[in-house]
């Protein structure tokens, strides 16, 4: 290559340089803040709603992810570093905590929550239909059903009369999940004992202890925490021989025996949506807060067998699926 022609070359290389920065600067970037560990949620759902609404990770849109590990209060610190990276939109999935530490560094930046939680109790929206500010998202309600699964436990174990109900005590929607199933349970006249975990190690202190309370049945609350450690919550029940229900069933598809709950893909799927529009030029308080209507009872023939169950025909005419 002449010396010229090299010059010539390098010259267009350079005028290159800024049109590259600046495309690379045009790619929108979110952060996604959450309450527990890396493998505490499944993001299918979220990246498929993204897809939906024309972004696609590293082709045209940039993630950033904060994971606070199950200690929620480093996720004020994390939301403060997303909002410092100057990020077009936060999301939080899971974790009521997470979005109010996301309002709590930003009023500007829009917010997109999914979680089980009433927004409105959380001071989290002005109203359902009209948000207003710079927060929306979509609720699953999923923290409101204790009592419904209580009833479902129940059907299933007509002889029961005790009952567990597992949560964690730092979840800011354990009290309603608490009150909800303690109402069902005296209407009913059964009992319900209330165990509390916030760590792998709680959980199994609390299951190798099911023995000595003569539990008949558990309730597991949702939780990021119970989620990420679905696999050891399904086994201790195994374990312990004692019938459990989930919130989700991405835990009976771990072997649990039973779960009724919102779609987590879907819920995540719509807060996709969300941000998509928000990227286009949409407000998030100008966009409504979904709401699941639609509840998923999913039953493992497999695990009712080897707890010596018999599912009644009923319940699985009734159930979204039966794995077997």
């Amino acid at each position: 290559m002449r010396r010229r022609d090299f010059f010539t070359l390098l010259g267009g290389a350079v005028a290159a340089w800024p049109f590259a920065a600046q495309a690379q600067q045009l790619m929108p970037l979110i952060g996604m803040l959450e309450a527990g560990p890396p493998n505490s949620w499944d993001f299918t759902g979220f990246r498929q709603g993204l897809k939906d609404a024309g972004y696609l990770e590293s082709q045209n849109l940039a993630i950033e992810y904060r994971w606070a590990d199950g200690n929620e209060n480093r996720l004020r610190e994390m939301a403060a570093e997303l909002v410092q990276r100057k990020i077009a939109v936060i999301v939080t999935l899971g974790s009521a905590p997470a979005a109010s530490a996301a309002m709590g560094a930003t009023s500007s930046i829009p917010i997109v929550f999914g979680y089980g939680g009433d927004p409105i109790k959380l001071d989290h929206v002005k109203s359902i239909n009209k948000p207003g500010g710079n927060v929306t998202g979509m609720t699953s309600l999923s923290g409101e059903l204790a009592g419904k699964q209580l009833g479902i436990l129940r059907e299933l174990l007509p002889q029961a009369e005790r009952f567990g109900f597992l949560d964690n005590p730092r979840s800011v929607t354990y009290a309603h999940r608490l009150k909800d199933s303690q109402i069902a349970a005296n209407v009913a006249g059964l009992t319900v004992e209330v165990l509390l975990a916030a760590s792998g190690v709680e959980i199994d202190r609390i299951f190798a202890n099911l023995e000595e309370k003569r539990m008949h049945g558990l309730i597991v609350g949702p939780n990021p925490i119970f989620f990420a450690q679905r696999s050891q919550i399904v086994q201790a029940a195994a374990r312990s021989a004692i019938p459990a229900i989930y919130p989700f069933r991405e835990y009976v598809q771990a072997g649990g025996l039973m779960s009724y709950g919102p779609s987590l893909s879907e819920r995540d799927r719509e807060v996709g949506h969300y941000v998509g529009r928000i990227l286009k030029g949409e407000k998030p308080g100008d966009l409504p807060v979904v709401q699941s209507v639609k509840f998923e009872l999913v039953l493992n023939a497999k695990t009712a067998k080897a707890l010596h169950l018999v599912i009644p025909n009923s319940m699985q005419l009734l159930a979204d699926e039966v794995i077997e």
